[in-house]
């Protein structure tokens, strides 16, 4: 089953599972996946810990204690969701020294209400990464205007950072330039570079849902040619940028202090249009030197069909521009693409967080000790 996750693995994509709960943690799941599917690594955002939360009783004694003591819902929240990146940091303890903090990483994500406000998200980033306290911790920060230098600051302060909702390649470019100065920061205050990690989660599937919405409504043989191929050309030409900055000059001064390169990592990779391929958004993105993070059900496809046949991107770069120039001049604007999805990422991860405050303020009620 795993043939095709070990060849992709083989090629230097890194496996990473894009979900997280309690269940998984205790039931050995996640250590089966380490073991049997070659994950090497897990990210999880609101959504995925308020559906953990929500379905259940994994979380009803640790709830039942924090009801006990009083304490706020936002405090409860932190609690529950530190407590399962810590244990899923242990878990995958042995991958992160057996590749040298490479991999054996989890990601948790700063409040997404705190999106627009760079001090807000540095504080946060600092309290995240104290309250996990785990050196395999990836703290999540949005690639937003005010995310930019909260990279900075933070990476700047030894922190690892996993950026996160990225949709353009203007952006990423700014999210590649935040890290680096982040990493001169560091340097300049005498931290031992070797010791911080990044990756940059470019979202993938969205763009191609979007986009080809337009293309529907754009109507035409052309705009239906066109479809299904805009999240991959755009994928491609963020990993050509990735090769360009960390081949420049500004990059090997900091490559001569030990400094560890920025991974692209492919996000949102389920595929949600049923004509295209279930597998699409992975092995047609293998690179050396990424991280693809799947849910569950596209790892099992990947394991199940997968059809890896080695470096799908670096040789494609003329053609990712040629399909993105095919969408301009159906007239489907790009820029406006990006900023919408940026806008609903952020939302959704606030609807999401706001939804989690809602459910575990419920659970608390339910399982206050009764007076008396």
């Amino acid at each position: 089953m795993t043939d095709a996750l070990k060849r992709l693995s083989d090629e230097g994509v890194a496996i990473w599972l894009d979900d997280l709960s309690r269940k998984r943690i205790t039931s050995g799941n996640l250590a089966e996946l380490i073991d049997q599917s070659h994950v090497v690594g897990v990210t999880t955002n609101p959504s995925i810990f308020q559906k953990a939360i929500s379905q259940g009783d994994g979380y009803d004694q640790q709830l039942t204690d924090l009801a006990a003591r009083k304490v706020t819902v936002e405090e409860a929240i932190r609690m529950i969701t530190t407590a399962d990146v810590r244990d899923a940091a242990d878990i995958l303890r042995p991958v992160f020294d057996a590749t040298d903090g490479q991999d054996g990483r989890v990601s948790i994500e700063v409040d997404p209400r705190l999106a627009h406000n760079t001090t807000a998200t540095v504080a946060e980033a600092k309290q995240l990464a104290w309250l996990v306290d785990r050196p395999n911790t990836l703290i999540k920060i949005p690639a937003t205007k005010a995310g930019l230098p909260a990279i900075t600051e933070t990476i700047g302060r030894g922190i690892s950072v996993n950026v996160t909702l990225i949709f353009s390649l203007e952006r990423y470019r700014a999210v590649m330039d935040a890290y680096l100065a982040g990493l001169e920061k560091a340097k300049a205050a005498g931290l031992d570079l070797s010791k911080i990690h990044s990756v940059a989660s470019f979202f993938v599937s969205r763009v191609d849902t979007e986009i080809d919405k337009r293309l529907d409504a754009i109507g035409g043989d052309e705009a239906t040619a066109a479809k299904g191929k805009s999240a991959l050309a755009n994928a491609r030409l963020a990993y050509e940028a990735y090769e360009e900055v960390f081949a420049g000059e500004r990059w090997a001064a900091l490559d001569k202090a030990h400094a560890n390169k920025q991974r692209p990592l492919w996000a949102s990779t389920g595929v949600k249009d049923p004509a295209l391929k279930d597998t699409l958004y992975v092995v047609d993105l293998v690179a050396p030197n990424t991280v693809n993070t799947m849910p569950e059900a596209t790892l099992d496809a990947v394991a199940d069909h997968g059809e890896v046949t080695g470096d799908t991107v670096t040789g494609a770069y003329d053609q990712a521009r040629a399909d993105l120039d095919a969408i301009k001049k159906l007239g489907v604007d790009y820029d406006d693409v990006v900023q919408l999805l940026e806008d609903e990422g952020v939302e959704k991860f606030e609807t999401s967080w706001n939804d989690l405050l809602k459910s575990t303020e419920a659970e608390l009620q339910r399982l206050a000790p009764s007076k008396g």
